[in-house]
């Protein structure tokens, strides 16, 4: 029998562009000729339930629970301005996918959606609206309108729906089976019909021998094995597997026999060589021979045996290179249908949310893997292995031909910077227009020179962990970086007009109340100084598979308890020497980085942003202004790598003369997208910098290092240093000549 295999991701995960799992593993396929079609239920049960049909009958539901339940003043207003929602959903729908830029002009007179509760922050925000154009305003809007229907929707119809996860608390630290096994045992909610009438249809269509379910998250979770329990009674013979983010870090432990009522498989890991292996057996099951005759094979995989989970992992062959698993294939997703919505906090979650990115990986794993609090144990980050950087530009030219989109998402653990520039500069010498962002390390080889060649090929931002500000506990953590170091590298991106978006942390073992205080003194000043323009604070959260969760007495904390969950296992409670209750600055560490963001408050006293008493900061409030102020290290290696990212000069030849001597002297006027500069040099000189810059141009292949430079320069003349560091060169050094 042929294989086909069918891959989804069940709701709900991001709404303007899909999550690339199942499009990273299709493209591996393609590779082995294996027939497989995906698809995002996520997107499709929103566009379904978002839909003038889909509120009509939304609104004939909750109607039969209207005289039963309470109901708030904001449902009642929802439910009795119906007609004006169902009136205007599918345009507005229409206009989020980017169909409908007209209906911005509508939407921004503030009389054309109908509003409830979630535009009462209108006001507050009111100012943050004079930063922003018509379409980005309509967009806001329109989110609002959105989430009010989803508001109605959790209070009236399915109490678990969420734009990005749904029943997302089944999912969370879900060390027993049991609450997710019984919410399956229940009648199919609203929502569920929606998903499963969409798969009916997937199914009768494809007709797969395969069904590859991939769980990113805990909001993905319980739609995974309703869709699961759903092929299982109406397509038994339809082999069952899961895979994904959620069970590679979850579900490691497992042992409950129950999940096997729904799933076949569980797979860990990179998916490519378990689906191989998977598929293989799955075939010699399914054959004439005898099942003694030839042992079935499995990578790292969950299944039942005799009524008892087993794991299995008796294949010898190793997982694919990267170089091997192919380019992620984006094609039966509806690329067209993504919406994109636009929330003002947050920058950076601006991007998560508006647009659609094609999602592509520089390196495998993580090249620092260090961080404590980090699950540095597991292969998807300890195992590292970066793609070469012709090879990841292929890759973004197929994908740009098979999707029309040049935006890129390189979904790193930490991108190395390394190959950050070797891609750079390969994206720069093919001359593609693409914009990229990633994930990085605050790494000190993140120079001025080097931040102006990532912003030329395309980058626009960066996003990386801060963590605590603290270098006593960044040193704990293991980051390899300090407070004065971020400083640094945020403001070589800030200046070569890249945004940068730092991760922030609390509660981290061992943190004092004084440390807390002191790191939101940092954040403060790195944003007084504006060398971050966007952060987020994140509660520490001990995981089983950490430094942390494993050697929790090196860190000064206890596990609650030893015993191992049946279902999963990540998330560890734990108590900390220090006894402080960290979740009480939660409010205030989010409220001050909500304004700082905006260029506000910078002059409030850190204690106006909490109720109780907080220690004054020990931290001096020039501390990151001077920390900018040192002078960086001006010594430039002799294998540094020397680029120039200008075009070729018009020159001009004039002779100089005083008292009775005269010298032959060029200007070179150049060119940029901006403006024109010139620069003046004595005629060998000029000569020998007009060849040079044609051989380091960033279009040409061979890449000169200083060494090498220097040497063609003194074959020719002398003192090598004395050009170097003179006016024609430093000029040139501040429109595009690179020393990397």
């Amino acid at each position: 029998m042929k294989t086909k295999l069918f891959l989804i991701t069940p709701p709900f995960t991001q709404l303007n562009t899909p999550y690339p799992a199942t499009a990273y593993i299709k493209g591996f396929l393609n590779t082995k000729g294996i027939e497989s079609v995906q698809a995002d239920l996520g997107i499709e049960v929103i566009l379904k339930l978002f839909s003038k049909e889909g509120l009509i009958d939304l609104f004939k539901v909750s109607s039969l629970k209207f005289n039963v339940l309470k109901i708030s003043d904001n449902s009642k207003r929802i439910y009795a301005l119906q007609d004006e929602y169902i009136k205007t959903i599918n345009p507005v729908i229409a206009f989020l996918q980017g169909k409908n830029p007209t209906l911005a002009l509508q939407i921004c007179q503030e009389d054309f959606l109908p509003e409830a509760s979630r535009f009462a922050q209108l006001e507050e925000l009111d100012w943050a609206f004079g930063t922003m154009g018509t379409q980005d305003k309509a967009k806001h809007l329109a989110t609002l309108y959105l989430e009010d229907i989803s508001d109605f929707i959790v209070e009236r119809v399915d109490s678990n729906f969420g734009f990005s996860r749904y029943a997302e608390r089944l999912g969370r630290s879900a060390n027993s089976f049991d609450e997710l096994y019984q919410a399956l045992q229940q009648e199919p909610t609203y929502i569920d019909t929606i998903l499963l009438s969409i798969l009916k249809e997937k199914i009768e269509n494809i007709q797969p021998t395969m069904l590859l379910i991939s769980v990113p998250f805990p909001g993905n979770l319980y739609s995974a094995f309703r869709s699961a329990q759903w092929v299982k009674k109406h397509y038994p013979k339809i082999k069952i597997s899961m895979g994904g983010g959620f069970p590679n870090t979850e579900l490691r432990s497992l042992s409950d026999a129950r999940v096997f009522e729904f799933i076949d498989y569980i797979t860990l890991d990179d998916g490519e060589r378990p689906i191989e292996e998977l598929i293989n057996a799955v075939t010699l099951s399914a054959s004439s021979r005898a099942e003694s005759i030839e042992e079935k094979l499995y990578k790292r995989t969950f299944l039942l045996e005799d009524g008892k989970v087993v794991y299995k992992n008796n294949s010898s062959r190793p997982d694919y290179k990267q170089s091997k698993v192919g380019t992620p294939d984006y094609s039966d997703l509806f690329l067209d249908k993504y919406i994109s919505v636009i929330e003002i906090v947050n920058p950076m979650h601006r991007m998560w949310s508006d647009g659609r990115w094609n999602k592509l990986t520089m390196a495998h794993g993580c090249y620092w893997g260090k961080c404590t609090f980090c699950d540095i144990s597991l292969d998807y980050i300890k195992i590292y292995e970066p793609v070469a950087a012709n090879l990841l530009c292929d890759r973004m030219e197929e994908m740009i031909a098979q999707t029309g989109e040049n935006g890129f998402h390189f979904v790193d653990e930490a991108a190395p910077p390394a190959l950050m520039r070797a891609l750079a500069l390969e994206i720069l010498r093919r001359k593609l227009a693409v914009t990229w962002w990633t994930n990085i390390r605050f790494e000190k080889s993140f120079t001025k020179d080097l931040c102006l060649l990532l912003k030329a090929s395309g980058c626009i931002a960066v996003s990386g962990g801060l963590e605590v500000a603290s270098d006593r506990l960044l040193k704990l953590i293991d980051k390899g970086v300090t407070v004065e170091q971020v400083a640094k590298v945020t403001r070589n991106f800030t200046e070569a007009g890249v945004m940068v978006h730092a991760y922030l942390m609390y509660g981290y073992p061992t943190q004092t109340i004084q440390e807390t205080v002191d790191s939101l003194e940092m954040v403060r000043q790195l944003f007084e100084v504006g060398v971050l323009q966007s952060g987020f604070w994140h509660q520490f959260a001990m995981t089983a598979h950490s430094p942390v969760g494993l050697y929790p007495e090196k860190f000064g904390v206890v596990k609650e308890t030893e015993a191992i969950g049946t279902f999963a296992n990540n998330d560890i409670n734990y108590t900390d020497s220090t006894g402080i209750d960290h979740d009480k600055f939660s409010f205030g560490l989010k409220k001050s980085l909500f304004n700082f963001m905006h260029g506000i408050c910078f002059d409030y006293e850190l204690q106006d942003w909490f109720e109780f008493k907080i220690p004054k900061t020990k931290i001096s409030p020039d501390f990151i202004f001077d920390a900018l102020e040192e002078e960086d290290d001006f010594n430039i290696k002799p294998t540094a790598k020397i680029v120039w990212l200008g075009g070729k000069p018009f020159i001009e030849h004039f002779t100089k003369s005083k008292k009775g001597n005269s010298w032959e002297l060029m200007t070179l006027t150049f060119h940029d997208k901006k403006e024109s500069f010139s620069i003046q040099t004595n005629k060998k000189e000029g000569e020998w910098l007009t060849e040079i810059l044609l051989k380091i141009s960033v279009s040409n292949a061979k890449i000169y290092t200083f060494q090498e430079i220097k040497f063609d320069f003194e074959t020719q003349l002398e003192d090598f240093e004395l050009f170097w560091y003179s006016k024609p060169i430093k000029t040139l050094r501040e429109f595009g000549l690179l020393v990397l």
